[in-house]
């Protein structure tokens, strides 16, 4: 009976080494064995290729755009060109990929329902990083702000330090720095695109001679203009703004830098102040009324 067993168990063996070495030396398995590494060097040479022309269409795209008589900021172009060329490079890799497996025979319908199930779960799980992530791209894709702007973000407003996919930060002039998520920022209000305009407010008493303050006014805002370097066109002397009880107010108007007129209102209230003392112009201070009854003398 063992022995039976043991002349069995060598057949099968031997059938098995058989079948083995016929499947091994059929030139058909290698013929195709070939062509299918073939196949996947092919696929992933031309991914490649595809990665490399998409950078350097993206890069050519970059250099046309900053030549271009619309001028837009070097570093935001550069965010963008890395975002895309980033998503590009994913997209491919994935593909190719995809075409790998094929060549193996690996069915794609499970691959592609799973990655789309673990895709939608995800989705759900982090709906507010998904939203923090889009409306990131879209604030550097838009150039809606860059690092160095103040910004003001609802009650937030400070200067850009930071722009990322997922959260901003901002710094106020105190010292705070507020992180505050992409998904969050539904208005933004820019100070730092256009120049900005500083209004200063004089006031003189009834007593002054108007012209003669006006230009002392002139003349004191055109020295400051030549010496700043915050302004970018000469202040105007509007004339007289109000006219209350016991003071007129002047209006000058200064056009100033992106964000600095706080700072040439501050100067040139210190500048007129000076002239309005060398001038002798008088800066009227409140008034106290005194009212006197008098009684009738008793009959």
């Amino acid at each position: 009976m063992d022995e039976m067993l043991k002349e069995s168990g060598l057949s099968t063996w031997g059938q098995f080494q058989e079948k083995l070495i016929n499947y091994v030396s059929n030139p058909e398995l290698w013929t195709g064995l070939l062509f299918t590494v073939i196949k996947i060097i092919l696929i992933y040479i031309a991914a490649r290729v595809i990665i490399k022309v998409a950078e350097k269409a993206l890069q050519h795209m970059m250099v046309a755009r900053d030549k271009g008589p619309i001028k837009f900021d070097a570093r935001r172009s550069k965010t963008i060109g890395k975002l895309v060329g980033n998503i590009i490079t994913y997209v491919v890799n994935f593909i190719m990929i995809l075409m790998i497996l094929s060549q193996f025979q690996v069915n794609l319908g499970p691959v592609l329902a799973g990655a789309g199930v673990v895709g939608l779960a995800i989705g759900f799980g982090a709906q507010s990083l998904v939203k923090d992530v889009i409306t990131g791209f879209f604030i550097i894709f838009e150039d809606q702000f860059a690092v160095g702007d103040v910004i003001q973000v609802g009650n937030y407003k400070g200067t850009v330090e930071e722009i990322g996919l997922r959260v901003t930060r901002v710094k106020s002039w105190t010292g705070e720095v507020h992180i505050l998520p992409n998904g969050t920022i539904a208005q933004v209000t820019n100070f730092s695109v256009n120049n900005s305009l500083a209004v200063i407010d004089v006031s003189v008493s009834y007593e002054t001679d108007i012209d003669f303050a006006m230009k002392i006014l002139a003349d004191t805002v055109k020295a400051f203009y030549d010496t700043s370097v915050d302004m970018v066109k000469q202040p105007e002397v509007l004339g007289i703004h109000t006219m209350g009880a016991t003071e007129i107010t002047l209006r000058i108007t200064a056009e100033c830098k992106p964000n600095q007129q706080s700072g040439v209102a501050r100067k040139l209230n210190a500048e007129i102040k000076k002239a309005f003392e060398a001038n002798g112009i008088q800066i009227p201070y409140p008034r106290m009324i005194t009212y006197h009854r008098t009684e009738k003398a008793e009959s």
